[in-house]
This record gives structure tokens, C-alpha cells and sequence, in this order.
């Protein structure tokens, strides 16, 4: 795996732009910390901005080859789902999903991925304001169920009773996905429910949509289905 620089742009509610830029591993998942070129050192973005408020992505979490995910920490849990994107490939500036006042401990966190992994990325944010992420691998034809980063749980184990409400997924695998061109949100029976397109950071920017919503049932499932 290669060593690549990820970068980040944030202004703050006050007017002020933090500048991050970290260099990574791909293929694990990494802090990202503020560059060294307008800060004294490099720190978290809770340390840096503790008691501020992040009002705008003048930059999306990006790395050069595949940038598969990116989220606010918080005590171990996901805070706040951020939205991706590839050096160069890259749209216009976008708000924050919500507004928070960062504290001491916040870290902002980040899957560069290499231009060829499969790893399938699934951001989503409940009406409740829960922010999630699911990850697979598809290795071939065949269906992948998607779980939780965190717990390692499926999506109805993780969102019992909570319905979607912006999502937005990263996937590399275009023509292979069978399943609505991203994934299904499959019901207890087995029945599509819910679904998303999955977007290639590599050819444009993912963007958050409500499109294709659903309510979460207990034995819900994330499915992604490929044909190679």
C-alpha cells in the first residue's frame, strides 16, 4: 500500500479555515491532522478548534487515488458523516451535515483507499440525526451484506426503527453492481425497501441526496450485489 497526503478544508462559523493535510497509508483508516503550513504543529481538529463551530467544506476529506469515507470521532462513535472526494475531482463547497461545537478529543477520520480496492462505502443520517457508516468488499460475483464500521453489526441490528434521511455512497465497481447500481435496503422478508446509486469519487464528486429513503426494520439488511 502506498503512502499518499489526504487533505481537508474547513471554514469555521466565525470566518477562520483550517487547513488539514496528513500523509496516510492506504487502505487504513487514519486521522487527519492539521497541516503544518498555517499551524505550529500538527494537531486534531478538536484540539486545534476546541469550542468552535465547523460551518462549511470549502474541501472534502480527498486523497489522489480512492478516498472511500470520512467521519467526525467523537469518544469512539461516529459524530458527524462527512462527504469525500478525489484530489482534482471535485465539485463546488458544501455545508456541514449539521452544526456542533467541536471539543478537545474530536478527530476527524478517514479511509484513503487504493485506486483499485472495492471496498463499498454506504454514509447515511437518520431523521434523529444518528450518523452511520456501512462497509463491505465485494471479492467477486455474489452479494455482500454491509455492516456497521464501528460495531461490526448489520444495518437492522445498528438502525432498529430509525428511517433514513441523506445518504450518499462511494464504490468503485460501477458496471459490476446489480443491485440499483449501488445497494438495496432489503425487509425482513427479503424485499427491497430502500436504495442508493453508489457514485465513483474517482470520476465525480459523491454528493448527499434523499432519494430512496426507508425506515429500518429490525432484520434489515444492506445489500450489494455484483456480477464479477
Amino acid at each position: 500500500m502506498a503512502s499518499v497526503a489526504v487533505q481537508a478544508s474547513f471554514q469555521l462559523s466565525n470566518g477562520e479555515v483550517i487547513d488539514m493535510k496528513t500523509t496516510m497509508t492506504e487502505g487504513t483508516e487514519t486521522e487527519l491532522l492539521t497541516s503544518t503550513e498555517y499551524a505550529v504543529s500538527a494537531v486534531s481538529l478538536g484540539t486545534f478548534a476546541e469550542g468552535k463551530r465547523l460551518a462549511t467544506i470549502l474541501q472534502a476529506p480527498s486523497a489522489p487515488n480512492m478516498t472511500s469515507y470520512a467521519y467526525i470521532d467523537r469518544r469512539g462513535e461516529i459524530l458527524c458523516v462527512l462527504p469525500v472526494a478525489v484530489a482534482g475531482v471535485q465539485w463546488q463547497p458544501c455545508p456541514m451535515p449539521f452544526g456542533f461545537t467541536l471539543q478537545a478529543g474530536d478527530t476527524l477520520r478517514v479511509m484513503a483507499s487504493t485506486a483499485a480496492s472495492r471496498l463499498f462505502s454506504w454514509s447515511c443520517i437518520t431523521r434523529s440525526n444518528v450518523h452511520s457508516i456501512f462497509t463491505g468488499t465485494p471479492s467477486g460475483s455474489g452479494n455482500t451484506d454491509l455492516v456497521h464500521l464501528k460495531s461490526g453489526q448489520g444495518l437492522g441490528a445498528s438502525l432498529t426503527n430509525q428511517s433514513i434521511a441523506s445518504q450518499w455512497a462511494t464504490s468503485v465497481d460501477g458496471s459490476k453492481i446489480d443491485s440499483a447500481g449501488g445497494l438495496y435496503v432489503l425487509n425482513d422478508r427479503g424485499l427491497p425497501q430502500g436504495a442508493l446509486c453508489a457514485t465513483n469519487p474517482t470520476k465525480e464528486q459523491p454528493k448527499a441526496n434523499s432519494m430512496g429513503l426507508s425506515q429500518i426494520g429490525l432484520n434489515f439488511v444492506a445489500r450489494v450485489t455484483t456480477n464479477a
